[in-house]
C-alpha cells in the first residue's frame, strides 16, 4: 500500500491506496473552510497551524494500515509554502522512521489522476485544469509527457469566482455560492466583457472580467437579491464563454478524441454542461472526475503516486524540495 498526504492549501487529507489493485482503502479529509470564511479567503499561516493539528489526527485514523506500507507519497508542489511544508514534514518522518521510499507528487499532475482513482489511466488526453490557483489546458501524452498548451495570464477561473463572491459579500468559498446564485439570475440583464475575445492569443485572463463585476457592484448599490443573482449569472456566463472560446480554437488545432476537466472548479455544473456540448460538437469524449475528487484530496495524490512507484521514481527524504510556485509538471 501507499500512504498519501495532501496539504497544498486549506484541505488536510490522507489516503491509503493498494498498489496491485489501485483500490482506495482509506481516504479522509478535514476542510478548513469555516476557519477561513471570516477572512474571505485562505490565510496561509492559519492554514499551516491547522494542518499541524489535523494531519496527525488523520494519520492516527490510518494507523491500521501503517504496517503494510510500501511507500509514502506527498504533495510537494505547487501550493502555499507554509502548508506544503506541513505535509512534507510528516512524510519525511514516516519515510525515515519506517524505512519507506518517499514519492514527491506534483499537485497538478495529481489532479489529472483524479480521473483514474481505482481505474487504469488512459492517455493521450487533452485536459482543462480549473481551480482556485490554476487555469490551463494540458496536452497529456502519458505520465512523463505533459505540455502546457494555454494558461492564465493573471487570475484563475476559480479565484475569480471567490473574488466576485467577496465583492458581493457572499462568503467563502465563493465558487459554489456564485454558481448557486447564478442559477436564479438572468445572465442577459448585465453585459459582461468576454476576456481576450478579439485576441489571437491562446491564453486565459480573468482580471478584466473581475473588474467589470466590481464596477457593476458599485453602480447598483445597495445590491438587492435579484441584482446579486443577475450579476452572478452574467459573470458566470462570461467566465465560461471565455473558456469555451479559447478551448474551441484549441480543439480545432489539436482535434482531441478524449477531453477532460479536472480541478476544484470542475465541479461547476454549468461548466460541465457547456463542455459536454463542445465535446459533442467536435466528436470528443468528455471525462470528468467524480465530484468528491474534484477538490484537493489525498486519493488523487495516491493514484498519481502509483505511477511513480511503478517507475521507481523516488525522492530522498532528507532533500525533498517544496516548490510553491512551479508550473513545471514533470
Amino acid at each position: 500500500m501507499i500512504l498519501s498526504i495532501e496539504s497544498s492549501c486549506d484541505d488536510s487529507a490522507v489516503a491509503v491506496t493498494e498498489i496491485a489493485t489501485r483500490k482506495l482503502l482509506f481516504h479522509r479529509k478535514i476542510s478548513q473552510e469555516a476557519a477561513h470564511a471570516a477572512y474571505g479567503g485562505v490565510v496561509p499561516e492559519l492554514a499551516s497551524r491547522l494542518h499541524a493539528v489535523d494531519l496527525p489526527r488523520l494519520l492516527e485514523a490510518a494507523k491500521p494500515y501503517l504496517d503494510d506500507l510500501k511507500a509514502v507519497a506527498v504533495t510537494n508542489a505547487p501550493g502555499l509554502s507554509v502548508t506544503l511544508l506541513e505535509g512534507v514534514a510528516m512524510a519525511q518522518a514516516l519515510s525515515i522512521a519506517k524505512g519507506l521510499p518517499l514519492i514527491a507528487v506534483h499537485h497538478l499532475k495529481a489532479h489529472i489522476f483524479s480521473l483514474f482513482i481505482e481505474k487504469e489511466a488512459r492517455f493521450p488526453m487533452l485536459v482543462l485544469l480549473i481551480s482556485g490557483g490554476h487555469t490551463m489546458v494540458l496536452d497529456v501524452q502519458d505520465f512523463d509527457r505533459i505540455e502546457i498548451v494555454a494558461s492564465t495570464m493573471d487570475d484563475s477561473f476559480g479565484e475569480s469566482f471567490d473574488k466576485v463572491a467577496k465583492m458581493m459579500g457572499l462568503g467563502y468559498p465563493g465558487g459554489p455560492i456564485v454558481e448557486k446564485l447564478a442559477s436564479r439570475g438572468d445572465p442577459e440583464r448585465f453585459e459582461m466583457p468576454i476576456p481576450l475575445r478579439h485576441s489571437p492569443k491562446i491564453a486565459f485572463s480573468y482580471s478584466g472580467l473581475k473588474n467589470a463585476v466590481r464596477l457593476l457592484v458599485q453602480k447598483h448599490q445597495p445590491l438587492g437579491d435579484q441584482a446579486r443573482a443577475d450579476i452572478a449569472a452574467a459573470f458566470q456566463k462570461a467566465a465560461i464563454d471565455h473558456l469555451l472560446q479559447k478551448c474551441r480554437r484549441i480543439f480545432k488545432e489539436k482535434k482531441p478524441r478524449d477531453f477532460a476537466i479536472v480541478g476544484g472548479a470542475s465541479a461547476n455544473q454549468a461548466v460541465r454542461r457547456a463542455f459536454a456540448d463542445l465535446c459533442a460538437e467536435f466528436g470528443a469524449t468528455l471525462h470528468l472526475a467524480p465530484l468528491e475528487y474534484c477538490a484537493d484530496n489525498a486519493a488523487m495524490v495516491g493514484r498519481c503516486a502509483l505511477e511513480s512507484y511503478a517507475r521507481g521514481a523516488f525522492t530522498d527524504a532528507l532533500t525533498i524540495e517544496v516548490m510553491p510556485r512551479t508550473n513545471k509538471i514533470f
